[in-house]
């Protein structure tokens, strides 16, 4: 009952019993490997499971080697009475070798105590396995409510468990800042805190009248990236710009247009609120990317470039100057210029750009990835533009939109996005041609915590849907919900025994239920129409 779906999965008489004589080997390119495999499997099964550098002594053990033939991310599983061995195209894929075993094995091996009474068995099997996309991801919100570091490498952890390699982690919002930088720190000292956050999701939401925040310093940004590639996991930084930017003006308020002062954003939504695009508002936030792309080593950086509003530039005469001093016509085009500034001093750093599918309402740099959330439209509008894409869309893959019609969904926002909704997800839009669809690296869930005060919230809205995402991004061939539906039953097993505090078929748990604190529920038709009048400007 593998989750995802391997590519082929043969089974075989007999059996590979874990006992006092066990023991693990391998090529000295996977000993990290190796160790992270007896470091998880010696908790719970009690047993020693001793490393063995000389082969020689080699008996019922478990071998992890580097194998011919095999891609990027593949590998492939054989257990026998004899002996456990994974080969890996390389140390991911070994690695995701070693996770199929953890999926063979009961799931108590999850467990973080030793299971008295459990038989440590592995059915006899041979698996062939690959990766679908190469961008298999989730995009974490920690702005709108900070998680702390403990529960952020728990979630790789879990996203590592489900052959995810990608975490798109969203640092900054109008709400809060959430990374430190040396240059300038009252990014954290003031950005990082807000007064009280809305209790629901209507406009007139009341205040909770309780301050939230938090940040992580840059020794844990880089224990994050360490635990993360530690899991064969890149971390992409998004620190969203021009818009969605309160909490860097509250914290240094010339950064606005007009230098008014204000306080970090106390509201859900879009704000009115937007960065000046001075020369030194763009030095600002090269230091800013100086000190992310020291902390973050991956190929991707995120600028957002999302819901940013054109008023108070439209409307402040000293905006106005600078468009025509730069030969600027329309509001849109200043958002994409100041973009632009960052964007290649981003790939002078030999990084590539990451932004939001609003980014094409007007030109976009060569080599942008483009993150399509407004349904499929901006991935295929970038596809055809020879941008690279990775597909998000918010009616299939926004896990903070509400599960079920049911009314005591926990402040339901948008549409319903059910387990199923999930798992007809395709990255790969239809119309596009095959040297088009090179173009799409993959897609990701995305985990906007508005509405998800804590790591047990985040549980709730993010599985077992994320499972389902999971799969869609890793496996190949025909789609059949019941039968990925036995298999999830299976899997939420091993949920539980890590201790995650999933959404149920049947409904939400009384204490995942919030009581009088009102949702903003649509229909799909009105999210049609809606998302329709944003991507008009956009379909190619």
């Amino acid at each position: 009952m593998f989750l995802p779906r391997p590519t082929s999965v043969q089974t075989d008489n007999g059996e590979f019993v874990l006992d006092a004589s066990t023991a693990i080997t391998a090529a000295p390119e996977l000993r990290s490997t190796a160790r992270w495999l007896q470091s998880v499997l010696r908790p719970s099964t009690g047993l020693d499971l001793p490393f063995l550098s000389d082969l020689h002594e080699a008996r019922h053990t478990i071998d992890l080697r580097l194998g011919e033939g095999l891609g990027p991310e593949a590998y492939r599983l054989r257990v026998s009475s004899d002996g456990i061995v994974i080969e890996g195209g390389d140390r991911a894929g070994a690695f995701y070798g070693c996770q199929s075993l953890l999926q063979s094995l009961p799931a108590e091996v999850h467990r973080r105590y030793e299971v008295a009474g459990v038989r440590w068995a592995v059915p006899a099997v041979r698996i062939e396995d690959a990766p679908r996309f190469a961008w298999r991801g989730t995009m974490l919100d920690v702005a709108r409510h900070f998680m702390p570091k403990h529960d952020v490498l728990r979630f790789l952890d879990l996203m590592a468990m489900h052959r995810l390699n990608t975490l798109h982690l969203h640092l900054t919002d109008d709400q809060g800042w959430r990374v430190e930088i040396l240059r300038h720190p009252r990014l954290t000292e003031v950005g990082a805190w807000r007064r009280e956050s809305p209790l629901g999701a209507s406009p007139e939401a009341p205040g909770d009248g309780r301050p939230h925040g938090g940040f992580y310093t840059q020794d844990d940004i880089r224990e994050i990236v360490g635990y993360a590639a530690q899991r064969h996991i890149t971390v992409v930084p998004e620190v969203d710009i021009p818009g969605h930017s309160q909490a860097a003006i509250a914290a240094y308020p010339e950064l606005g247009v007009g230098g008014e002062p204000a306080e970090v954003w106390t509201r859900w939504g879009v704000n009115p609120r937007v960065l000046n695009t001075e020369e030194s508002t763009v030095a600002f936030f090269r230091d800013v990317l100086d000190e992310i792309m020291d902390l973050f080593p991956g190929p991707v950086v995120g600028v957002g470039g999302d819901e940013c509003p054109t008023t108070e530039w439209s409307e402040d005469a000293r905006t106005q100057e600078l468009m025509r001093e730069r030969g600027l016509r329309h509001e849109n085009e200043l958002r994409s210029w100041f973009v632009r500034q960052l964007g290649s001093h981003v790939t002078s750093r030999g990084r590539r750009l990451l932004g939001w599918d609003d980014l094409l309402e007007d030109e976009v740099p060569a080599g942008t990835v483009v993150a399509s959330w407004r349904g499929m439209t901006g991935a295929v509008t970038a596809a055809r533009r020879g941008l690279y894409v990775i597909a998000c869309p918010d009616d299939q893959v926004y896990l903070d939109y509400r599960q079920s019609e049911r009314s005591d969904e926990p402040i339901p926002v948008a549409v319903p996005v059910t387990v199923e909704t999930a798992y007809g997800f395709d990255p790969v839009p239809p119309e596009l041609t095959d040297a088009e669809r090179e173009h799409v690296l993959g897609g990701q869930a995305n985990i906007w915590t508005e509405h998800m005060d804590s790591p047990r919230t985040v549980d709730y809205f993010a599985f077992p849907r994320l499972c389902a995402v999971a799969e869609a991004l890793w496996s190949t061939g025909e789609r059949r919900y019941e039968e990925f539906r036995g298999r999830l039953d299976h899997h939420l097993a091993r949920l539980d025994a890590v201790g995650v505090e999933y959404r149920r078929e049947t409904g939400p748990l009384p204490w995942q239920t919030r009581p009088g604190i009102v949702g903003r529920p649509s229909t799909l038709a009105e999210r049609e129409a809606f998302i329709d009048v944003l991507v008009a400007d956009i379909k190619s």
